[in-house]
């Protein structure tokens, strides 16, 4: 037997697992290319004084979008790997030179270790990939627009609201 969802607030009676994803309900009041768009006009909605408590900005036709921000070369991964090791050798030296006397043996072991830690497993990580992942990039998920949706009970007027302010 399944627990009826509620029409207004499209949450699940008090069977519900908590923590699960649900999908959002309401009717589409307006519809954006970006989310800086869809944003500005859920902050005018909420400086007009609307029930904004009742809208959802749902990411439509999502799209992993990965950019490639340079290539790879032995030099670059193994400064970068100099670098995040130095740093963690450095924080973990600090640490433990609070302990002990004097300090700057302590930070400069952990200051080398790390550098050496760093190169190492920046070596081993790119040598893994044989050459098959020889570029740098980042990764985000985007949506090609941004719908938001209101309950039905105020939906006519967040729309007549957008539509006035040319934001629908």
């Amino acid at each position: 037997m399944t627990t009826p969802v509620s029409p207004t607030t499209g949450r699940r009676g008090r069977g519900q697992t908590p923590g699960l994803p649900t999908p959002p309900t309401g009717w589409v009041v307006g519809s954006y290319p970006t989310y800086a768009q869809a944003q500005a006009a859920v902050d005018h909605l909420a400086d007009e004084e609307f029930p904004v408590h009742e809208v959802t900005i749902v990411g439509v036709d999502l799209m992993q979008v990965e950019r490639v921000t340079g290539r790879l070369t032995w030099p670059k991964v193994l400064l970068g790997g100099l670098a995040t090791g130095a740093w963690l050798g450095l924080f973990v030296g600090l640490l433990l030179g609070i302990f002990t006397q004097p300090m700057w043996g302590v930070v400069l072991t952990g200051l080398v270790g790390g550098s050496v830690f760093g190169v190492v497993s920046a070596s081993l990580s790119y040598a893994a990939t044989r050459g098959k992942r020889d570029f740098a990039s980042t990764s985000q998920l985007v949506a090609g627009r941004y719908d938001i949706l209101c309950e039905p009970a105020n939906a006519e007027k967040v729309r007549d609201e957008l539509a006035r302010l040319g934001l629908k």
